[in-house]
């Protein structure tokens, strides 16, 4: 059963589909996880990215602009377009490390991505990247976000 994984130093937590939270260190980022697809989770909008383990840098690709059923079907089309074999979402929290009002949210998507697709999901502390995104001058900041996500991920776990 594949399992939603929270990376986040200071809040390390495993989830196996339908399991509840566990304790975990670091996670293993197993070595046949070659590639992987990001997301910006955001109620309109949804930012996406690629990247491989090889290359450890992500590329933006388009954000997807829709919610709902709408949005689940451009997300399966990019699954089915890229085959990645993990993904990764980032979850907002505040800077003192308090949940924020999306945290909840982000990590449902996270959940039900996991459920829908059935392929590792493993979370990331986004906190900043939008802004991050917005200071480098990204034309499509929720892209560019996840971009970063990506990144981030790559540089702490592979």
């Amino acid at each position: 059963m594949s399992e939603a994984v929270n990376v986040n130093a200071a809040r390390d937590t495993t989830v196996q589909a339908g399991a509840p939270l566990v304790s975990a260190a670091k996670p293993v980022v197993p070595s046949h996880f070659q590639s992987f697809l990001a997301f910006d989770f955001g109620v309109k909008r949804t930012g996406v990215a690629y990247g491989s383990r090889m290359l450890r840098e992500a590329q933006p690709q388009a954000t997807v602009n829709a919610e709902g059923d709408a949005r689940w079907a451009l997300i399966a089309q990019r699954i089915a377009e890229w085959q990645p074999d993990a993904l990764v979402v980032g979850v907002p929290y505040h800077p003192d490390g308090a949940a924020h009002e999306n945290t909840a949210k982000a990590k449902k998507f996270a959940r039900q991505l996991n459920g829908r697709f059935n392929l590792p999901v493993f979370e990331v502390d986004e906190r900043y990247s939008t802004t991050e995104a917005k200071a480098q001058g990204a034309k499509d900041a929720d892209a560019a976000s996840a971009c970063i996500i990506l990144n981030q991920f790559f540089r702490e776990n592979l």
